[in-house]
């Protein structure tokens, strides 16, 4: 008798709650249609040839024309665009990047090996003349050299280098995570 009651009780309470889940699913819903907008946000990449740093200045040579973007589910949406505009929009809009400076992470190609050196930077204040593009920087993860070869700037507007989701964390851990494989195989 006693598990009977018990096992109405469970019922009972597993149905409230799945009902009161339901209701706040909906409303959340709601909320974003009511709203009607989406924000999407992009994530953007420039490759150069070539990239010098001088004190907090950061330069990529040979940087191409077009800078590739693209986001995440659910839209998933990939292109390009003229990093001269990208460059342009840099300090326009309520949340610019001028405000709220990106994180990125520049990934360099080192020599035949093909070794590859990530430093984890802010970037500040782009200015593109023909095919360099020097930012202000500041660094948060890695060794800055004084030069390097065929690069790759992942420009990430997802929270911290330390967040577990950005492309800076992804590469920060990445890193770390190869490195003890290298230490501990030797």
């Amino acid at each position: 008798m006693k598990t009977k009651k018990h096992l109405i009780l469970l019922v009972s309470v597993m149905l409230v709650s799945v009902l009161l889940g339901s209701v706040v699913v909906q409303k959340a819903s709601a909320e974003k249609k009511a709203d009607g907008k989406k924000k999407i946000e992009y994530l953007y990449v420039q490759t150069a040839h070539a990239v010098t740093f001088q004190g907090n200045k950061m330069t990529l040579h040979g940087i191409s024309p077009t800078t590739l973007f693209f986001s995440d589910r659910p839209e998933r949406i990939a292109g390009h665009g003229a990093t001269e505009e990208l460059v342009g929009e840099w300090s326009q809009g309520e949340d610019s990047f001028a405000k709220d400076p990106p994180n990125a992470t520049l990934s360099i190609l080192e020599g035949d090996e093909g070794k590859i050196e990530d430093v984890v930077v802010v970037l500040q204040n782009p200015q593109l003349k023909g095919s360099q593009l020097t930012y202000t920087i500041k660094v948060l993860d890695g060794k800055v050299p004084s030069h390097g070869g065929a690069n790759a700037l992942f420009i990430d507007i997802i929270g911290r280098p330390l967040t577990p989701l950005s492309v800076a964390g992804v590469a920060r851990r990445t890193t770390r995570r190869t490195i003890r494989r290298r230490e501990a195989y030797r």
